[in-house]
C-alpha cells in the first residue's frame, strides 16, 4: 500500500529547477508513483497496428498490473485485467497472438473477447451461487488517438483528447512521416536498464547530451547525416523545447521536417539515392521524394507523460519494474502498403541507433545507470534542472518555449508529476 501524502512530502523534495535524488531511489516514492502516477493516469499500451484483426491480442502491463489489450468480433478494443476473476490466475501467458476466448489455466473458467464469463467446468457446485454476468474480466477505460491506444483503471478520468491536449497537433505531424501509407508496428528490441523510470523520461526531450553520449554513432554515420542531426546545438537553427501541459513535452532538432507535407524543396540526402532509384518503378516522383524526406522521420521528439516517447521514427515505451529497474521497449515502425526496400532501410537504420548492437541505445542506457549509481552520492545534493532558465518565455496559451538544448520541458513534467503525486 502506498503512503498517504502527509507521509509521504513529496513538495519538500521537488522545486521549480532542481529535486532530491530521492526521487530516484526512495521505495516509498516509487510505490507511490505507481498507484497515483500508472494506476490513476491514460498509459499508453498498443498500436492499432499490433491488433488489426478480431482475437488479435497482446499482453502488457500497467504499473504492476498484467494487462490484456485485444481487439473483440464487433471491432472494439477492450483492455482487461490479465486476472481470473475465481482464484486470480493469470488467464494469458503469450506476449501477442490471436485467441477466440481466454481460458483460466487453472480450472478453466473461459471469458469471451468481450471480456464476459462465457463457461466454468462442472457448472452444477455453482448453481443458486455464481451469475457468469456478475464476473467479467475487469476492465478498463479505453481511448483511442491516431492509432494510439491507452488505458486507465480510472473511469472517472479527464477523457484522453483532454489529457493529449497540446500534444495532439504534434501526434498528427508525427504520423505524416507514413508519406501517404498508415503507419504500423515493425518489431521492437526490449530492454532493461537499472535505474529509475524517470531518468529515462528526462531523456526524450534531453538533446544537451546528444553530441557527448552519441560521439560514436556520430563517428559511424556519413557528414551530412551528422551534421543535420546536430545542427540544433546552434542558436541560429530554430530548434527549441517546448512544454505542452500535462507533463508532456516536446523538442524539435529539424524544424524543416516538423511537417512533412512542407517541402522546402531542399536536395534529398545523398545516402538515399540507391534507395530513391529502387522505387522509382513503384511510386511517383513526388511519392519518392516524399518518402525519401521521411526516411528519418519527424523533426522532432514528443514525450507523453508518464511512459510513451514518439522519438523522430520510432516509439520509445517505459514500464517500471523497480525503484532502481525500468524495462524499455523500442519499437520500429515500418510504411504499412508502402515499398519493401524503403521498410527494410528504415528497420535497418533503426537497429543502427536503437539495437542491442547498436551505436545509440547501449550509450544511453549507460549513462542512465551512471545516474542511478551516482544518485547514491549526496542524497542531500539536489539534481539540477536549471538550463535555459535565462531564455524561457511563455507563449499566449502558456506553454514554455526554450533553446532545444534547455530543460524546459524537464521542469514541466516533474512539476505536472508534483501536481499528480499530491492529488
Amino acid at each position: 500500500m502506498c503512503q498517504s501524502n502527509e507521509a509521504l512530502p513529496v513538495r519538500e523534495l521537488v522545486a521549480a529547477d532542481r529535486f532530491l535524488p530521492s526521487l530516484y531511489t526512495d521505495q516509498s516514492i516509487f510505490d507511490a508513483e505507481v498507484d497515483r502516477i500508472f494506476h490513476r493516469t491514460w498509459v499508453w499500451v498498443a498500436h492499432e497496428s499490433e491488433i488489426p484483426n478480431a482475437g488479435d491480442f497482446r499482453t502488457t502491463m500497467i504499473g504492476r498490473q498484467p494487462v490484456i489489450v485485444v481487439r473483440d468480433k464487433s471491432n472494439q478494443i477492450n483492455v482487461f485485467q490479465n486476472r481470473c476473476r475465481h482464484r486470480g490466475a493469470t488467464v494469458c501467458e503469450k506476449h501477442e497472438g490471436n485467441a477466440k476466448a481466454f481460458t483460466c489455466p487453472y480450472h478453466s473458467w473461459s471469458y469471451g473477447l468481450d471480456g464476459k464469463l462465457r463457461a466454468l467446468p462442472f457448472a452444477d457446485g455453482y448453481e443458486d451461487v455464481v451469475d457468469k454476468s456478475e464476473l467479467p474480466l475487469f476492465a478498463l477505460k479505453v481511448g483511442v488517438y491516431q492509432g494510439l491506444i491507452f488505458a486507465t483503471f480510472n473511469h472517472d478520468i479527464e477523457p484522453l483528447d483532454d489529457f493529449l491536449g497540446g500534444a495532439k497537433p504534434w501526434i498528427d505531424l508525427f504520423m505524416k512521416q507514413g508519406a501517404g501509407f498508415p503507419l504500423r508496428v515493425n518489431g521492437e528490441h526490449r530492454f532493461v536498464f537499472n535505474g529509475n523510470w524517470k531518468i529515462q523520461l528526462e531523456n526524450t526531450t534531453d538533446t544537451y547530451h546528444f553530441p557527448v553520449v552519441h560521439s560514436s554513432w556520430l563517428k559511424s554515420v556519413d557528414k551530412e547525416t551528422a551534421d543535420t542531426i546536430t545542427s540544433f546545438m546552434t542558436n541560429e537553427s530554430g530548434a527549441v523545447v517546448r512544454s505542452l501541459g500535462n507533463g508532456h513535452g516536446l523538442c524539435v532538432l529539424m524544424p524543416e521536417l516538423v511537417d512533412l507535407d512542407v517541402d522546402n524543396g531542399d536536395p534529398l540526402q545523398e545516402r538515399f539515392t540507391e534507395l530513391a532509384q529502387s522505387i522509382e518503378d513503384e511510386c511517383t516522383p513526388e511519392q519518392v521524394r516524399r518518402i525519401i524526406r521521411s526516411m528519418m522521420g519527424v523533426g522532432f521528439n514528443l514525450n507523453l507523460f508518464p511512459n510513451l516517447a514518439l522519438s523522430m521514427s520510432f516509439f520509445r515505451v517505459l514500464q517500471p519494474v523497480a525503484v532502481d529497474k525500468t524495462e524499455i521497449r523500442h519499437i520500429a515502425l515500418a510504411l504499412d502498403g508502402g515499398p519493401e526496400a524503403v521498410n527494410r532501410e528504415r528497420l535497418r537504420m533503426h537497429e543502427h541507433f536503437q539495437g542491442p548492437f547498436g551505436f545509440g541505445t547501449p550509450d544511453d542506457a549507460e549513462a542512465w545507470e551512471r545516474v542511478q549509481r551516482g544518485s547514491a552520492a549526496g542524497p542531500d545534493i539536489p539534481i539540477l534542472l536549471n538550463r535555459g532558465l535565462n531564455r524561457e518565455s511563455v507563449e499566449s496559451n502558456g506553454e514554455r518555449v526554450a533553446h532545444a538544448t534547455d530543460e524546459t520541458a524537464m521542469r514541466a513534467a516533474y512539476a505536472h508529476w508534483l501536481k499528480v503525486m499530491e492529488e
